[in-house]
C-alpha cells in the first residue's frame, strides 16, 4: 500500500503481543541525521509505550545506510537481541549511487534475517527528496519508526512462539 494511503504511526496496541522482557537493537544510519533520528525518536518511544524497558533498548550508530548491515550482524552477534530494527535514509541524487546504496542495504538486511534466523526490521526510508523522507520520519504521513518497531515485535513474538 502506498504510504500515501497509510498512516506509518498508525496501529492498534492490542494487536501487538506482550514484550515480555524483549530486548531490541537498533541501528541508525548517521547520514541525514536529521530524519534518522526522528525515525529513532518514533521507534524508541513506540517500543517503551508497547512494553519494553528502556534498558532493554539498545541503540548503534553507523556512518551510513550502506553500513547498517554490519552495524545490525554486530548488534545479533555481541547483544543477542529478539530483534534488530534498523533505521536509515537514502535520499535520490543525481548518480546511480542511490539505486546502490538502496539494493546493498535491502539485500543484506534481507540476507541477515535469513542467515541469523532473527528479525531484522528494514527501517529505511528511500525516498526522492527531503521533504517527503521528513513527511515518513513524523510528519504528514507518521513515522516509519513507529513502524519498524511494531514490526519488530510482532516477529520476535512471532519466532519466540514457535521454538
Amino acid at each position: 500500500m502506498a504510504t500515501s494511503l497509510k498512516n506509518l504511526s498508525g496501529y492498534d496496541p492490542a494487536d501487538i503481543p506482550p514484550a515480555n522482557g524483549m530486548k531490541i537493537g537498533i541501528v541508525v544510519s548517521e547520514w541525514n541525521r536529521e530524519v534518522t533520528q526522528a525515525l529513532l525518536e518514533g521507534a524508541a518511544k513506540t517500543l517503551i509505550r508497547l512494553g519494553i524497558s528502556e534498558d532493554h533498548i539498545r541503540v548503534h550508530y553507523v556512518p551510513g545506510s550502506f553500513e547498517l548491515t554490519l552495524g545490525a550482524q554486530f548488534i545479533a552477534e555481541y547483544e543477542k537481541p529478539d530483534a534488530v530494527i534498523c533505521l536509515g535514509c537514502v535520499i535520490q541524487g543525481e548518480t546511480p549511487h542511490f539505486d546502490y546504496v538502496c539494493q546493498g542495504v535491502t539485500q543484506g538486511i534481507t540476507d541477515l534475517n535469513l542467515k541469523y534466523n532473527l528479525p531484522f526490521i528494514f527501517g529505511v526510508l528511500t525516498t526522492e527528496t527531503l521533504e517527503q523522507a521528513k513527511d515518513r520520519a513524523g510528519g504528514k504521513h507518521g513515522n516509519k519508526g513507529d513502524e519498524a518497531a511494531v514490526t519488530a515485535l510482532k516477529m520476535a513474538h512471532m519466532k519466540n512462539s514457535l521454538k
